[in-house]
């Protein structure tokens, strides 16, 4: 579905490039979770997939097309919704009526049933409404163009607590064998349940690309007692004890703690990446 090889970017040649030979792939049936810390280049990145940006080395592809020709193709089976979002004065009806016509594939009544769910009218003037409902009809709307491909930058900016857990259900009901939906967040919490592969961009790569149940079978998540951690990976105190990342040598299923595996990540701690790149084999020597 995505497909970058060797990408560098850069917004300036004065400067450090954003990105020198990044690698990812990304395939339908998936909802990716994009993390990174602020500044990371999540947004630069994103760009870089769906074609608003181009790369000064290196290629993306969506469906083994470039990105940054942007070919009607292309885009009638792309929808990108960006963290600010700038709505017209127009009713939500008005424009499903002057926008839908360009996704083939969009569904009215999808639409309506995601809309419902949000709590948000289909007759109020878009820009009248508080950024928090702007950002949950362009959710919606996106949804239901039903294009393969769905990404979206920081969605859960501006949304309360109860918004969030709608837009987690309703992600979770639009993902398809067809689709890829890629969703970035420096929130990790707001994508908790909801993707099944973890993408982590630190320091200019990616330095994990995988599915979460994956990650459950090799790492076990864990409260630890002292004398207990001649296995720790990585660990943090918290109000509910240590929690520790070990290795999951016995086969026992563990609920991934996304914000401790992303903070074990970025912490500069290579002790996960570094067992995660060992094959299984090496691991129970």
């Amino acid at each position: 579905m995505v497909r970058i090889h060797n990408l560098s970017f850069g917004y300036s040649r004065k400067q450090a490039p954003l990105f020198e030979n990044l690698q990812l792939s990304m395939s339908r049936g998936h909802i990716y979770g994009l993390l990174g810390k602020n500044g990371a280049g999540k947004s630069t990145l994103l760009k870089n997939m769906v074609g608003l940006v181009f790369p000064q080395a290196g290629s993306c592809l969506i469906n083994g097309q470039p990105a940054a020709k942007r070919l009607p193709s292309v885009l009638e089976d792309l929808y990108f919704l960006p963290e600010e979002i700038h709505v017209p004065a127009l009713t939500a009806a008005q424009f499903v009526a002057n926008t839908a016509d360009f996704y083939p594939r969009f569904d009215h009544r999808q639409l309506a049933d995601f809309l419902q769910e949000f709590e948000v009218p289909a007759h109020a003037v878009l820009d009248k409404m508080s950024f928090g409902q702007q950002k949950k009809f362009m959710i919606a709307f996106g949804l239901a163009t039903n294009t393969s491909l769905v990404v979206m930058d920081e969605p859960t900016n501006g949304l309360d607590i109860p918004s969030k857990v709608q837009f987690r259900k309703i992600m979770a009901s639009a993902l398809t064998e067809e689709r890829c939906l890629i969703i970035s967040t420096h929130q990790v919490r707001d994508l908790d349940s909801l993707i099944d592969t973890v993408v982590i961009l630190h320091n200019r790569e990616i330095v994990l690309n995988q599915e979460l149940d994956q990650l459950a079978d090799r790492l076990t998540f864990a409260t630890v007692r002292e004398g207990q951690e001649d296995e720790v990976l990585y660990a943090e105190e918290s109000v509910r004890g240590r929690q520790a990342i070990l290795p999951n040598t016995t086969g026992t299923y563990s609920r991934v703690d996304m914000e401790l595996l992303f903070n074990a990540v970025i912490g500069g701690e290579s002790s996960i990446i570094n067992f995660l790149k060992q094959p299984v084999y090496e691991q129970s020597i």
